[in-house]
């Protein structure tokens, strides 16, 4: 099964560039997810039990390295990426 997600990171933090990019970046070294990024949110489309796994993982470790920050996401059964 496919999954679609649009997710959005608000870091509670006066410098929140470089924890967006970071996060960002950890999710494009990800073999197996195609990841597409615009101004307003970060896009990802892969197998939905790799795509879940990295957003646990990947969710979890921003919370550990940089303190609270809020997701805002959106889940679509199917891979609806862009041809």
């Amino acid at each position: 099964m496919k999954l679609s997600v649009e997710i959005s990171k608000y870091p509670l933090h006066q410098d929140y560039i470089p924890f967006i990019k970071g996060f960002i970046d950890r999710l494009n070294e990800y073999d197996g997810l195609k990841v597409i990024t615009n101004t307003l949110s970060t896009q990802i489309f892969g197998d939905y039990d790799l795509v879940m796994q990295v957003l646990n993982t990947e969710i979890k470790r921003s919370y550990e390295e940089f303190g609270k920050a809020i997701f805002v996401c959106k889940f679509l059964s199917g891979d609806l990426s862009p041809q």
